[in-house]
């Protein structure tokens, strides 16, 4: 009986996954993020840091209300991002419609669709999780006590909006800019984290400062917009790529 040849054993660097732009991108984030949030989501890590925060303010959420934070960061911040997202709207119909890199228009379509994904997937989980804010409990002045993540909330027990962190959505949803920095200058790509990540901690900290975030709330956020826009990094890549290959077969 002839012995059938094995297949051949394909080297786990060929794999997608284990390329070193999976490792740096998926991997890594992954391998930071869901450590982190576990920490501070399971093991008291949320806690002790709100615990700080509220003693450093005088027992009471002393910022929750005030010009800062309120006013300039959560207001602020706010419209900010949002007139930047219709800039970059308006930047993408411009070069759709009459512009000629063909490049730099699916840069821009990229951006789109990733803004109103990012802050469109954490407003969606926001209203499907009853999660408590620490201006709620009853241990920082609340009346309400902690019902954990994955834990049953009591008969009765209001249904409350604060996880992930949805305002800090409106800032690491521009983490995209990294990617867009890939697609049409990839030496922006640094400048694009930065912005990414400059904002969405700016936005994240002034929210817990006023007592409506724990950490894990922004670490879940900022991990969840930067795989979304990896996720889309690919499909768009991928299209430019088909493209360009028809365009030399013609």
């Amino acid at each position: 009986m002839p012995v059938r040849p094995l297949a051949p054993v394909v080297p786990l660097a060929s794999s997608p996954l284990a390329s070193r732009f999976a490792v740096t991108h998926f991997w890594l984030p992954v391998a930071i993020g869901l450590p982190l949030f576990t920490l501070l989501m399971g093991f008291g890590g949320d806690q002790w840091l709100a615990d700080h925060l509220f003693r450093l303010e005088g027992g009471q959420w002393a910022l929750q209300n005030s010009w800062l934070t309120r006013s300039v960061v959560h207001k602020g911040g706010k419209w900010l991002s949002t007139a930047a997202a219709l800039v970059v709207m308006l930047l993408c119909f411009h070069h759709w419609r009459r512009g000629r890199d063909r490049t730099l228009r699916w840069a821009l379509l990229y951006v789109v669709i990733a803004m109103a994904l990012g802050t469109g997937a954490i407003s969606l989980l926001k209203s499907l999780v009853p999660m408590d804010c620490p201006w709620d409990l009853l241990r920082y002045g609340g009346h309400e006590p902690f019902v954990g993540l994955f834990s049953n909330r009591p008969t009765g027990m209001a249904a409350r909006a604060c996880f992930p962190a949805g305002h800090a959505s409106a800032g690491y949803a521009w983490l995209c800019l990294y990617f867009f920095a890939l697609l049409w200058r990839p030496s922006w790509r640094r400048a694009g984290l930065w912005i990414g990540l400059g904002s969405g901690l700016v936005f994240g900290i002034g929210q817990q400062l006023r007592g409506a975030h724990f950490l894990s709330h922004d670490v879940a956020t900022a991990l969840i917009c930067w795989l979304l826009s990896l996720g889309l990094y690919l499909m768009v890549r991928r299209q430019l790529d088909r493209s360009t290959r028809q365009e030399a077969i013609a």
